[in-house]
């Protein structure tokens, strides 16, 4: 279910475009998680719907865009619609490490809401048209209160 969740002005809201576009699940960064490397975020994430090795080896060397098409063509593991979130958290946690370059810019975001504003209808990571859950931008949001807590101590 869409909630309302206008878009206020000081929200950072568009992941696609510098300076932001590291937030993307899109953006080029490598990513280890599963005992594989994958070139971004969404690789990694969809990675993690398969059940066999050799499936997930599918998405190893895929950009973020091949990535979300070729996850749309698997089986999905059974419990998908139950872990997907706590998946996300685990990608964005292989994403943003301690002492990373992206970590630094996650922290400059400073208090800023994240927002995964977007134009193709997704309510449930993001926001369109004022509707939405923003489960990305909550759990970016997560991610830096914990890194900030790590990084003063």
């Amino acid at each position: 279910m869409a909630n309302a969740y206008p878009i206020l002005p000081n929200d950072i809201s568009d992941f696609r475009v510098v300076p932001y576009d590291f937030l993307s699940n899109m953006y080029s960064s490598p990513v280890t998680i599963l005992g594989q490397t994958f070139e971004c975020a969404e690789a990694a994430f969809q990675a993690h719907k398969v059940t066999t090795i050799p499936d997930l080896k599918q998405f190893v060397g895929l950009n973020g865009y091949e990535a979300k098409r070729l996850g749309r063509h698997v089986t999905l593991r059974f419990d998908w619609p139950q872990i997907k979130l706590q998946v996300m958290a685990k990608v964005l946690e292989a994403k943003f490490r301690p002492g990373s370059e992206l970590t630094y810019k996650l922290l400059n975001t400073g208090n800023k809401r994240l927002v995964e504003g977007n134009t193709w209808n997704d309510v449930y990571w993001g926001v369109c048209n004022g509707k939405g859950q923003n489960k990305l931008g909550q759990l970016l949001m997560e991610r830096r209160a914990f890194l900030r807590g790590v990084a003063h101590g």
